[in-house]
């Protein structure tokens, strides 16, 4: 007598490219996963959206992208019969048989016996003078201003950082009619052309970064390397940005009202951390990421990473790692599984690493940033942490690892729980102690892993009462 199987829960968090395809792949397979995506509508970052009514065509809100992100929006609305799609929904907690959720102002438990965590990436913001003045974003808040809500961040922008979004965000917002005041790199020409064999593997990738910077010339925008920030200037609004290049003491002043930064992506893997995955070191991404196989299964059995929350490798590579994800899944839960299929997105996968490697020696992080840094810059907004207060931590009160410092300043304490401030905290630490990043730890993530509303734990707390 043969014994009945027990049912399949899969979840996936993310409904972002890599959650997608995992979702379809789930669904080829006979299977209705549960999708639970932070935003109202799928796409993810890069494909992100817009609210319905929205009147601007996905060419004009994704350029050259426009096919692929059609493509995966189709895709998603094709399989909406078939899955258990909850949008607007947050996941502030997990452990390995359960997630705890917030949708619609109520706390819900949702169940899994599988788990593809596709959670994404976002902007890896280091402080510097006068980074919280208003009127400074994230290239990625630069984005979502534009794609989402069809408005510009301000009338005169400066966009600041490093990596292929930098140029991206300019070339989108100069396109739509923004006045672009300059693009600052923080890379140099020679790290351009370390990358450049590399990057001759993704030639189309390579001709549309030469294209956005050829662009931005053409059209006016002055574009500068080996830049560093100075301080943003400006009380109540940023009015001006000065800036320096590397190995020169001469400041330079840059009228405007806003500022776009980022110094490329940032895994998002607080709920890798609450699950108990094993986490290691990646120099490439310079951050703690949840050990994986090349299939995308952590150290914890039924718990899949997949998608730039696994570790940042763009929009295509993480398609292929969300399906790759799902495969790995089905075959570990005895249920037919494409071999020669994992073996194709196997290989893809590797070659996608090696251009991220090109790209990342293209546009390298800027190392001695730590360095630079003012003993009065806040390094944590929520709990107003400057750099000198943790170089004088790490000096006098033997804070030698993150979570010693976290004890001894409430540095990732805030409502960020070190999402935003952690990976600057590193640096400074880091340095401060004379050690690479990776022997000063990683911050132990703690539920909520996002600011989560009173009045909805106030509601939960009744409920178990009566």
């Amino acid at each position: 007598m043969s014994l009945a199987r027990a049912p399949i829960e899969p979840v996936i968090i993310g409904a972002g490219p890599a959650g997608i395809r995992a979702a379809q792949t789930l669904v080829q397979a006979g299977l209705r996963p549960v999708v639970l995506d932070e935003s109202l509508r799928a796409g993810g970052q890069i494909y992100r959206q817009p609210p319905a009514g929205f009147t601007r065509s996905k060419q004009t809100l994704y350029g050259t992208e426009h096919k692929k992100a059609d493509a995966l929006h189709r895709t998603m609305d094709a399989l909406a019969a078939r899955i258990d799609y909850r949008a607007g929904a947050l996941v502030w907690n997990a452990d390995q048989a359960s997630l705890e959720v917030i949708q619609n102002g109520t706390m819900t438990s949702v169940p899994y016996t599988h788990l593809i965590l596709a959670t994404g990436a976002t902007d890896r913001v280091l402080p510097f003078q006068g980074w919280t003045t208003p009127g400074v974003f994230t290239l990625g808040g630069s984005q979502v201003a534009l794609k989402y809500q069809g408005c510009g961040i301000g009338s005169r922008v400066v966009f600041l950082g490093t990596g292929p979004l930098l140029y991206l965000v300019a070339y989108q917002y100069r396109k739509a009619g923004a006045d672009v005041a300059a693009v600052l790199d923080t890379s140099t020409h020679a790290d351009g052309l370390a990358g450049l064999a590399g990057m001759l593997r993704a030639p189309s990738l390579l001709a549309k970064g030469l294209y956005y910077m050829g662009w931005l010339r053409a059209h006016g925008v002055p574009l500068h390397k080996y830049v560093r920030p100075v301080s943003v200037q400006g009380g109540a609004q940023v009015s001006a940005l000065t800036y320096r290049l590397r190995g020169h003491d001469t400041v330079h002043s840059i009228a405007c009202d806003a500022v776009g930064y980022g110094l490329g992506l940032r895994s998002e893997t607080q709920l890798a951390s609450l699950l108990g995955c094993a986490f290691d070191f990646n120099s490439q991404d310079r951050a703690w990421l949840p050990r994986r196989d090349a299939a995308g299964r952590t150290s914890v059995s039924g718990v899949y990473a997949a998608g730039d929350g696994a570790g940042i490798a763009g929009a295509d590579a993480a398609e292929l790692a969300g399906e790759r994800a799902a495969l790995a899944l089905l075959a570990d839960a005895q249920l037919p599984s494409d071999a020669r299929r994992a073996a194709t997105l196997d290989n893809r996968l590797l070659a996608n690493a090696r251009v991220r490697t090109a790209l990342e020696r293209a546009f390298p992080f800027p190392a001695d940033w730590a360095a630079d840094l003012n003993d009065d810059v806040m390094l944590c907004r929520c709990e107003e942490i400057t750099a000198g207060t943790v170089r004088q931590a790490a000096r006098e009160l033997g804070a030698h690892e993150m979570n010693r410092l976290k004890a001894l300043t409430r540095v990732g304490m805030g409502r960020c729980q070190g999402r935003m401030c952690a990976a600057g905290a590193t640096e400074v630490l880091a340095h401060a102690l004379h050690q690479r990043c990776d022997a000063v730890g990683r911050i132990r993530s703690q539920p909520p892993v996002k600011p989560i509303p009173i009045s909805v734990v106030h509601a939960d707390q009744q409920k178990v009462s009566l």
